[in-house]
């Protein structure tokens, strides 16, 4: 069984001459003396590359203390960590599969082994409010650590921690000005691993980087993947987890990612390799939509039905909506734990990864992003716009609904593309990408009732092949068309609103953010 909570604590470099007497606490603190001693053993687990080191994560095996047992600690937030606690089993136990899961886009189909062994002589010292209750504890530790992937001699340091239990933050600040008072300084390392390995803290790569004015095309594209690998990482636990919104999260960077390959070809050397990776992104996306897109699906309809007079419904239509819908969410569901799961996505990752830590750049890369990301834009604005027109030549209802599709699928290109240069080009870029959205948004809405009106004729024919009376299907697939008409009428709208002629000029107004 696993538990979990958020870790808030702060952690200290100190001289071994110092000692905790030496440190004073505020008034309505009071630091308990002595403290009482505690053995700590722990073995930290990783793939050979190091790979959750290099995002921050740390797992390991600990003996000795109350909270002895498999600790998997994942970045939350300044000064923050969720941990998840699972008992101890026999000492040669693998790490225990309710713990991989939150890490399995990290560490992928790479085996985990033991990289370090960390030996802690712990003295807690609880620190108690005015009411006596313990508010946070200090503890003074001591710690050899053997690195056992480098066969390096051990290392040896000592460092002050504090946790909170049962306060708030001010007393963290409280208590800190305190420990500096007395010598101690802000640890270097974000964890006791990281020290032991020599690492200050995750790589950029792993947090994603944010491109500044003045950058270069290339350093732009860079922090957007950057940015998007992370968010696709990080929401692989969401959808492990079922998670809400998770999914939904996940198939948006993909989505993003693979638009950015597709405006910043020119700046990548290997063109094949770059359509292949967007072809890998367009099967996860894929993977994980068919569970999302039936229970968005299912959500509307059983809106749109339960606005309904009940005299109007006629038969056993909710029921078989959602029977329906509910078997096609979980044939998605196992759909998309499969690709979770599946070596075509862990390479994947590592396509990915490599992107981001090492692209390999044609010379347009070097050029001002404020120079170059116009021109881009102004391209796919042209992409758009050809896309718009092909709407108005469409000769026959199936047609114009693959048109508006196509248009809704250029205006979403062109917004991620506003995005990623937004960091080099500012506001108008901002703007742009706001009035894409709304394009966008509108040309969604549009294709969602073109996929809820086919659906609809599809149950009100099952209905009548079983007997039932199809009435209520026809009149909600009337109600669909409505809400076609209406998107569409926002689309014509928005399009009037989106400077798609004169991009390039346009963007070049902006004033790039300092």
């Amino acid at each position: 069984m696993v538990t979990a909570h958020v870790e808030v604590e702060r952690k200290y470099d100190v001289p071994t001459s110092t000692t905790v007497e030496s440190v004073t606490v505020p008034g309505g603190l009071v630091l308990t003396q002595p403290g009482a001693e505690v053995g700590l053993v722990a073995v930290y687990h990783d793939t050979a590359n190091l790979d959750l080191a290099r995002h921050g994560v740390t797992l390991r095996r600990r003996t000795g203390g109350a909270d002895a047992g498999w600790h998997l600690k994942l970045p939350a937030g300044p000064d923050e960590r969720t941990e998840a606690h699972h008992r101890l089993g026999d000492d040669d136990e693998p790490v225990p599969d309710p713990l991989l899961a939150p890490i399995r886009a990290l560490v992928r189909d790479r085996p985990l082994v033991p990289v370090a062994r960390l030996s802690t002589r712990r003295v807690e010292h609880p620190l108690r409010g005015p009411d006596g209750q313990v508010v946070a504890q200090l503890c003074d530790d001591r710690v050899t650590a053997e690195r056992l992937l480098a066969g390096e001699p051990e290392v040896q340091w000592r460092e002050w921690e504090v946790e909170l239990t049962d306060g708030d933050r001010s007393v963290l600040d409280a208590v800190e000005a305190a420990l500096l008072a007395a010598g101690a300084t802000p640890a270097t390392a974000r964890s006791k691993l990281q020290r032991a390995l020599g690492r200050e803290g995750p790589t950029a790569a792993a947090v994603g980087s944010a491109a500044a004015a003045g950058a270069t095309a290339g350093e732009v594209l860079t922090a957007y993947v950057a940015a998007q690998v992370e968010r696709l990482v990080t929401n692989d636990r969401g959808v492990r987890a079922d998670a809400p919104d998770s999914v939904h999260q996940m198939r948006v960077a993909a989505r993003r990612l693979r638009s950015a390959l597709a405006t910043h070809r020119r700046l990548l050397v290997d063109r094949a390799r770059t359509e292949r990776l967007r072809a890998e992104l367009k099967w996860f996306g894929q993977a994980l939509g068919r569970a999302r897109d039936a229970q968005v699906l299912q959500a509307h309809l059983d809106g749109v039905l339960g606005a309904e007079p009940p005299d109007l419904v006629i038969g056993p239509v909710a029921e078989r909506i959602d029977a329906e819908l509910t078997a096609e969410f979980r044939a998605g569901q196992a759909e998309a734990q499969a690709a979770l799961d599946s070596e075509r996505y862990f390479r994947l990752l590592d396509a990915l990864d490599d992107l981001a830590d090492a692209p390999e750049y044609t010379e347009d890369a070097g050029r001002a992003a404020s120079e170059l990301e116009p021109r881009l834009l102004a391209r796919d604005a042209k992409r758009l716009r050809h896309a718009v027109q092909a709407v108005d030549r469409a000769e026959d209802p199936a047609s114009r609904d693959a048109a508006l599709h196509e248009a809704r699928k250029k205006a979403k290109r062109l917004r991620y593309a506003a995005e990623c240069a937004e960091p080099a080009l500012g506001p108008r870029a901002a703007k742009l990408a706001r009035r894409a959205e709304a394009l966008q948004e509108a040309l969604g809405e549009f294709q969602d009732s073109v996929v809820a009106r086919s659906r609809l004729r599809e149950l009100g024919v099952q209905a009548h092949l079983s007997g039932e009376n199809a009435f209520t299907y026809g009149r909600l697939h009337a109600l669909e068309q409505q809400r076609a008409d209406r998107s569409e009428r926002v689309f014509r709208s928005a399009w009037r609103k989106l400077p798609h002629r004169r991009v390039r000029r346009w963007l070049g107004r902006a004033r790039p953010r300092s």
